[in-house]
């Protein structure tokens, strides 16, 4: 028979009338992101360390294990990383799955284990997972474009230089990007089937290649992540072509893409909240350890910023994300 307090107690985490955590609770949590190389992902890392400390002064103890691949290509290690961890029978897992196809398998295994698995930054197809936490990846894709429009005054030449195959997040954007350029019908599109890769030097290669192509006709072109904006900006700059003489508009913050912001040889950037989709992804899983109920989709924001509104205090925070204060760097 179940003593009649445990009873109650659980009734009431139930039905989410329970608040506060119980004293003295300890979980393991995997967080997985794509990869560890790129300033984006030191501020996942940083959003999760963020939720461990506030979590740690409410009496609950999370050991935050930071694992993941070391290329935004490497599907086979991050499914290894993600079974691994589902052996080892952590409590939760935080993922950013690299393609949204390929891991499948492995979240549906944890959530057949009773590990609960948050999604955050990119999609998955499949619902065995406990929320997903991540921008409207789409709505930011359609930003770009509008702003491009916008900066072309409704005519000219683009470029869509994609990111990798399989990737949900990067996939929205270019969806996005792609229908919103088509509200502009005096903008006609040069190339939208050429992808970068996953590191800044195949990006800059996959730029070069493309410039040395259209780059005598180019007006415009939008990129879909960090590293693509670094590595077309450097290559506009080559060829003399920066500096505004083609618009570009780019996606995520990292040091040297603000950099290219603030000196005019990038005209926008749309901005996430990656310390903000980690702390969620974690309070998330500690909320299903505890019974609660949990969103299915949790909408984390999305900015477009420009030399205009940069240096406001709220775009700041998102340009420069705090991770060094959580990772002691």
């Amino acid at each position: 028979m179940v003593p009649k307090f445990r009873l109650v107690i659980g009734i009431l985490f139930a039905i989410g009338v329970c608040t506060t955590f119980a004293a003295d609770q300890k979980y393991t949590i995997a967080v997985i992101p794509k990869g560890t190389t790129h300033e984006f992902w030191k501020s996942i890392h940083a959003g999760a360390v963020k939720a461990q400390q506030e979590l740690k002064a409410k009496g609950v103890i999370v050991e935050i294990i930071w694992k993941g691949p070391l290329r935004e290509d490497d599907r086979d290690q991050q499914i290894q990383v993600v079974e691994n961890f589902v052996a080892r029978h952590v409590n939760g897992i935080v993922l950013a799955p690299l393609d949204s196809q390929a891991l499948v398998r492995p979240v549906v295994t944890a959530a057949a284990a009773k590990v609960p698995v948050v999604i955050i930054d990119s999609g998955l197809k499949t619902d065995k997972y406990a929320s997903f936490v991540a921008t409207d990846n789409f709505k930011g894709g359609e930003m770009a474009g509008q702003e491009l429009g916008r900066l072309l005054g409704g005519k000219g030449k683009v470029i869509l230089l994609r990111y990798a195959i399989g990737s949900a997040s990067t996939e929205e954007r270019e969806g996005g990007f792609l229908e919103a350029i088509k509200k502009f019908p005096d903008i006609k599109i040069l190339s939208s089937d050429q992808h970068a890769g996953a590191t800044r030097e195949l990006a800059y290669q996959a730029s070069q290649n493309l410039l040395n192509r259209f780059g005598r006709e180019v007006d415009g072109i939008f990129v879909p992540n960090e590293s693509i904006t670094v590595a077309m900006a450097k290559a506009l700059r080559d060829i003399g072509k920066a500096g505004g003489k083609v618009k570009l508009i780019g996606f995520d913050s990292g040091s040297l893409s603000v950099q290219d912001l603030k000196n005019g040889d990038v005209q926008g950037l749309v901005v996430q909240n990656p310390v903000k989709m980690s702390y969620v992804g974690v309070m998330t899983v500690v909320d299903v350890l505890n019974g609660k109920t949990v969103p299915k989709r949790v909408d984390t924001g999305v900015v477009l910023v420009t030399r205009e509104n940069m240096d406001q205090p709220d775009v700041q925070d998102l340009l420069h994300p705090p991770f060094k204060k959580y990772l002691n760097e």
